[in-house]
């Protein structure tokens, strides 16, 4: 009998950081869209947030406004919220992929996981060489990192 693995690694990003702020306040601007539209998205970007229910099933609904000033809608649905621990939303407007963001309290620090699941693996390297979502993934965290210094 064949055995056939799940291999996902050719359609997927995955980035971990350590934030240099406590999981609770992590979790705060995660989950505050008065918080997240203040660094939400890569470098130059700034955002409208219509909705943001944070519960399973819940909707989630923005503009992203790039630099140039092309607006991009974005609509996710939560699939799994763990306070403190983890959010799972998918995202349903195109493209579509499915995030988790795992938290994991370190003392004063949190140390952040941020995995994009992408459909296919033509998908992801669209999306990676067309819009460069790895590199804007590594902006929004660094955009991240920086919001909770500034809070402090």
């Amino acid at each position: 009998m064949e055995n056939i693995t799940n291999n996902t690694a050719d359609r997927e990003l995955r980035l971990t950081r350590t934030l240099d702020a406590p999981v609770e306040l992590v979790w705060e601007v995660w989950t505050d869209p008065k918080h997240i539209a203040q660094w939400w998205g890569p470098n130059g970007f700034t955002n409208t947030i219509s909705k943001m229910d944070i519960e399973p099933g819940g909707e989630w609904e923005l503009v992203m406004h790039g630099p140039d000033g092309t607006d991009y809608k974005n609509k996710s649905v939560f699939k799994e919220v763990i306070p403190f621990k983890k959010i799972v939303y998918e995202h349903v407007s195109g493209p579509k992929f499915l995030a988790t963001i795992q938290f994991e309290a370190q003392g004063e620090q949190t140390f952040l996981t941020w995995h994009m699941l992408f459909e296919t693996t033509e998908q992801f390297i669209q999306v990676v060489k067309t819009f460069k979502a790895d590199e804007g993934l590594k902006q929004n965290i660094e955009k991240l990192n920086a919001y909770l210094i500034g809070m402090k």
